[in-house]
């Protein structure tokens, strides 16, 4: 499985950054990629029916573009006889002229879908509107998350974090996958608020891993928080379940792949799971 918050669109020399990501999953092929921060030019031309082989519409309000990132890179891999089933969902409205969204690729066909309202505003133009996407495949659930900061007066994490729940109890085999904008090394805040939950990070319990850190610099929405950094792990994969995880390794850090976005993404491998 591979989770990267993928800042797609707003990255400089994007292009070059689409070909590297595309390369790396033509490289590992994952089961499941959860993204976010997928966008699209809001003025950008629809697509039609017939370019969306493999598509799972979770939401009718805002139509594909075609510079859509999940499509783009759908379309190259597809070019590369490479298949993924997949969705998106639009969020907000970003920079005054993004949709910007969540997107999940999976190589099982996707049965059903599942959206989450975790902040305590619905606004499309409002930048703190924040969704969930999830996906279900048959026996697992995979959601890719985008989440909030702990001391946001407003909307704060632990508010989001308890939506999200609700809509998750009674679920079983799920995972959450993406950039929870909460440090593992910063206690009784939001991670220790997840672990409390009854969730397991996998890079804790996984037989290989390396340090795990998937911001290197201080990046937006950080700037007010710290202004020094010798790297922070931001980004996980929750699992609900019990599971051996062979590996968990960053990607896309400019050790283990080229960096191309802001955040850098985690790869697991599951002992006889959805691993990639």
């Amino acid at each position: 499985m591979l989770t990267l918050n993928t800042h797609s669109l707003i990255e400089q020399n994007y292009e070059e950054k689409l070909v590297y990501f595309v390369n790396a999953i033509v490289k590992y092929e994952p089961d499941i990629i959860a993204l976010q921060e997928v966008n699209q030019t809001s003025d950008e031309s629809s697509l039609s029916d017939k370019f969306l082989k493999g598509y799972t519409q979770c939401q009718s309000a805002v139509p594909l573009k075609k510079d859509n990132h999940a499509y783009r890179v759908v379309k190259l891999l597809l070019e590369k006889n490479i298949n993924y089933y997949w969705t998106w969902l639009p969020i907000k409205n970003g920079y005054d002229k993004y949709d910007e969204g969540l997107a999940i690729l999976s190589k099982k066909e996707i049965l059903e879908t599942d959206t989450v309202l975790v902040s305590c505003i619905n606004d499309y133009n409002n930048w703190k509107t924040r969704k969930i996407l999830g996906i279900y495949s048959g026996d697992e659930w995979f959601y890719s998350v985008h989440l909030g900061w702990w001391d946001d007066k407003s909307d704060p994490f632990s508010d989001q974090w308890s939506r999200l729940s609700k809509r998750l109890t009674g679920k079983e085999n799920v995972w959450l996958m993406g950039d929870f904008n909460n440090c593992a090394e910063i206690r009784n805040e939001g991670y220790d608020l997840i672990k409390k939950s009854g969730w397991q990070d996998t890079f804790e319990i996984a037989g290989d891993k390396d340090d795990g850190i998937t911001v290197g610099t201080v990046i937006d929405g950080w700037k007010d928080k710290i202004t020094d950094t010798n790297g922070m792990r931001i980004d996980f994969i929750w699992t609900n379940s019990e599971n051996i995880i062979e590996r968990t390794n960053v990607i896309f850090n400019g050790k283990n792949e080229p960096v191309i976005s802001d955040h850098y993404g985690v790869m697991i491998t599951v002992k006889g799971g959805s691993g990639a």
